[in-house]
C-alpha cells in the first residue's frame, strides 16, 4: 500500500473467460443454451482469455494499491466457470490485494447466485475494519479501507429470464449503503461505490437496466459518493448526478478488459487506474487508462484526465487535464 496520501486503485471489468463446458443435461436451460449459440456466433472470437491475461498482467506490473473487479468474470455462470474465473483472479493477486462484486453473467440464471457467491466470497467480503459495517443478508454492501478510500461493493446481479440482462439492488441493500455511506462520510473518508449495472437509468434500456436505478439515484444525492465506478456497457462513459450540498458525483463506466477486436460500439481491451488523493467530499481523481495499442499490440497508455464537476472522458489516445 501506498505510504503517501494518494491512492492507487484499478477497475477491470466484463473480461467473459470462455465458458467451461459441460454436458451435464440438468444445467442447460433454454437461456443457458441461447446464451451458448450467441458465444459461438458473436462472442468466442471477440473477448479473448489470453487478452485477459495480458490485461491482468499489466495491472498487475503498475502495482496499484488495490483492484476492483466489477463483474462479468463468467460468460454462462456455467459451474466450470467459477473455478476458472477463481485462477484468473488468483493472478491478480491475494484477497487483500482484490476485491470483486458479480455481475449479470456471473449470476446468469437460476442457481447462478449461489454458486457465485460460495465460490468467489473471499473476494467479495468486507475486510477486518469494514466488518463494522452492516451488510445485507448475503453480505451486501461488503467494505473495505484503502489508507483514506473507503470501496463500497454493491450486488446489482440477480437471476433474469431469457434476452434479459437487467439488475436490481433491492431495499435491504439501499438501506443498508445509505447508511454507510453516511458512516463514511463522518469518518472524512474517500467514498468509491462498486457497481456492476450503470446506475443512472438513462445509460442502458429497460431489459439491460438497473431496475431500481431512480431509487438507487437518489439514494446518491441525498448520501453522497466520491465516485460510482460500474462495467455492463462495455464501453467507456462518463456521467455526473447531483448530490445535496455537496460537489457532483462522477459515474465512470469502463469497457471490457478481454476485447481483441474492436466490435460496434465496444473499443479493445483495456483498464482504468484512479489515482485517488484528498478528502470525502474534496478528492482529487485522475484517471488513466491503459489498453490494446491495435489488436494484436501490446498495451500502452490511452488516456490521462483529471476529473472536475461535468468534465467530458477525454478521447483514447490524447490527454485532457481538467484544472
Amino acid at each position: 500500500m501506498s505510504t503517501h496520501d494518494t491512492i492507487t486503485l484499478a477497475q477491470i471489468t466484463d473480461v467473459h473467460l470462455p465458458p467451461a463446458l459441460t454436458w451435464k443435461p440438468w444445467i442447460w436451460n433454454l437461456k443457458r443454451c441461447v446464451g451458448l449459440l450467441n458465444w459461438y456466433r458473436n462472442r468466442r472470437d471477440l473477448h479473448l482469455a489470453p487478452v485477459a491475461a495480458l490485461i491482468a498482467a499489466d495491472c498487475v506490473a503498475q502495482n496499484p494499491d488495490h483492484i476492483a473487479v466489477t463483474g462479468d468474470v463468467a460468460s454462462l455462470g456455467l459451474p466450470g466457470e467459477f473455478a476458472v474465473g477463481l485462477t484468473w483472479l488468483e493472478t491478480l493477486g491475494d484477497i487483500a490485494r482484490v476485491s470483486l462484486i458479480p455481475g449479470n453473467h456471473d449470476i446468469y440464471t437460476k442457481g447462478c447466485d449461489v454458486a457465485c457467491l460460495r465460490e468467489w466470497a473471499t473476494y467479495m467480503r468486507s475486510d477486518a475494519w469494514g466488518r463494522d459495517f452492516r451488510g445485507g443478508a448475503d453480505g451486501f454492501p461488503y467494505v473495505r479501507r484503502v489508507g483514506n478510500v473507503a470501496l463500497v461493493a454493491l450486488n446489482s446481479a440477480v437471476p433474469t429470464r431469457l434476452f434479459v440482462a437487467a439488475g436490481r439492488i433491492g431495499p435491504r441493500q439501499m438501506q443498508a449503503t445509505a447508511e454507510i455511506l453516511d458512516r463514511l462520510k463522518a469518518e472524512g473518508l474517500i467514498r468509491v461505490v462498486l457497481i456492476h449495472h450503470p446506475p443512472l437509468k438513462q445509460q442502458a434500456p429497460a431489459r439491460r437496466a438497473l431496475e431500481d436505478a431512480k431509487a438507487f439515484e437518489k439514494l446518491l444525492k441525498e448520501h453522497g459518493a466520491d465516485i460510482v465506478l460500474h462495467g455492463h456497457n462495455h464501453r467507456d462513459t462518463l456521467f455526473w448526478t447531483g448530490a445535496e450540498g455537496g460537489a457532483r458525483i462522477p459515474i465512470v463506466g469502463l469497457a471490457t478488459g478481454s476485447t481483441g477486436r474492436e466490435h460496434r460500439h465496444e473499443p479493445l481491451a483495456r483498464y482504468n487506474i484512479y489515482k485517488i488523493s484528498g478528502r470525502g467530499g474534496d478528492a482529487r481523481i485522475e484517471i488513466i487508462t491503459r489498453g490494446l495499442e491495435s489488436a494484436g499490440g501490446k498495451i500502452i497508455e490511452l488516456r490521462r484526465q483529471v476529473l472536475a464537476p461535468d468534465a467530458t472522458l477525454a478521447a483514447s489516445g490524447s490527454v485532457m487535464s481538467v484544472p
